[in-house]
């Protein structure tokens, strides 16, 4: 790579403390370019459903090689409206089962739940954090499953294609949570035209992240397309006339435009990530750190690199006495947060596992490669 990726000097001398994610740095590269489209939304007096989102929804589809785009919210409206999208069209009825992945962030499950569905939960592979492929057909045979939502964790993506071959012999809906796996590829075919419907988040610490929340919808399905658009907006293709009972989550102007403009970059900043996870491959032997599996192709953005340590307690104490920072994605799995008690009694051992054992290390585009060799050299010695 380019020793000025990004306009930032790679080979620079170290320096301490190292923070886990630094927005502000990275937003400097853009930080011109914001003030330029913020005045321009301004200038134009079109700040809810003006032309940059429409140019936005165009550009993303194509990007995603997917037929349709509607931006939203937020992430977790984009999952809660293709489901209630779906049983508008009746394809799906409240009270339906839709398996989800117990390793996962809540939204996942909360959008289930919120669409009027019953949230069956299923147990992760322990070395890519994604869901266990082989317990879907077993889970979906018991519970009578409709849909099944595959969340691409961390970036990596889960292999979609027995999943998506199963799914369409039982004639069932997949729907898959790319909201950590902007731009990841799979047989040639990017996130967000996988499966029947997808649902992106672009909060600003995502791979594809804007200035505040918003959120998409990708789909090759007309129906639900016009279906999502609808609810979006009070559920009205024309002002104040309303098909249908809607919500109110829109994505704005200013987030559009700023999305257009840091599309253009997103290729080249994902292989920039993983260049620094092969780094970190490459350095890291110590056989106390589990590292995460990846086959080293483009199924995996790293949005997040996520080891497992034994006693994780030590090792954060460790890295901050070595002025590292570090995430934790996440400390407590869905199904023992309180908001979700109906499920704490569920028996999910890996989940519980892997929860108590993750630690996010610094992976991000204001990381220099010498700050990843002293984090590799700290964590060798560990």
């Amino acid at each position: 790579y380019d020793s000025t990726f990004l306009g930032t000097k790679y080979m620079t001398d170290l320096k301490l403390p190292i923070p886990f994610l630094d927005l502000k740095a990275i937003d400097s590269v853009y930080k011109n370019r914001y003030k330029e489209i913020i005045s321009n939304v301004i200038d134009s007096g079109v700040y809810i459903n003006g032309p940059y989102l429409t140019q936005f929804e165009s550009d993303y589809a194509r990007y995603c090689g997917a037929s349709y785009c509607v931006g939203v919210g937020n992430g977790l409206d984009a999952l809660t409206l293709i489901l209630k999208g779906y049983i508008l069209l009746g394809q799906l009825n409240e009270g339906d089962k839709v398996i989800v992945p117990a390793n996962t962030f809540i939204a996942t499950i909360l959008s289930v739940i919120q669409a009027g569905l019953i949230p069956v939960f299923v147990e992760p592979d322990v070395g890519t954090f994604n869901l266990n492929v082989e317990l879907i057909t077993k889970k979906c045979d018991e519970d009578d499953v409709k849909a099944i939502i595959v969340t691409h964790l961390y970036g990596h993506l889960v292999p979609l294609e027995r999943i998506n071959q199963f799914a369409k012999e039982k004639g069932i809906l997949v729907i898959d949570d790319a909201a950590q796996a902007h731009g990841a590829v799979l047989n040639g075919k990017k996130s967000g035209n996988l499966c029947d419907a997808t649902a992106f988040s672009f909060y600003p610490t995502k791979n594809l992240g804007g200035i505040g929340d918003g959120g998409a919808i990708t789909t090759n399905n007309e129906h639900l397309a016009k279906t999502v658009k609808k609810l979006s907006n009070y559920g009205s293709r024309e002002k104040y006339k309303n098909d249908l009972q809607g919500v109110n989550s829109r994505l704005d102007e200013i987030q559009a435009a700023v999305l257009l403009e840091k599309l253009n970059s997103l290729d080249k900043e994902n292989e920039f990530r993983r260049s620094l996870a092969r780094q970190y491959f490459q350095g890291l032997n110590n056989k106390n750190i589990k590292l995460p599996y990846w086959d080293g192709s483009k199924n995996h953005v790293f949005h997040l690199f996520v080891i497992r340590i034994k006693d994780r307690e030590h090792f954060i104490q460790y890295l901050e006495s070595h002025h590292i920072g570090y995430g934790i994605h996440y400390p407590i799995p869905p199904h023992k947060q309180d908001a979700l008690s109906d499920y704490s009694a569920l028996n999910l051992p890996t989940t519980e596992r892997i929860h108590k054992e993750v630690v996010s290390l610094p992976l991000n585009l204001s990381l220099t490669y010498p700050e990843v060799e002293y984090i590799i050299k700290v964590l060798n010695n560990y």
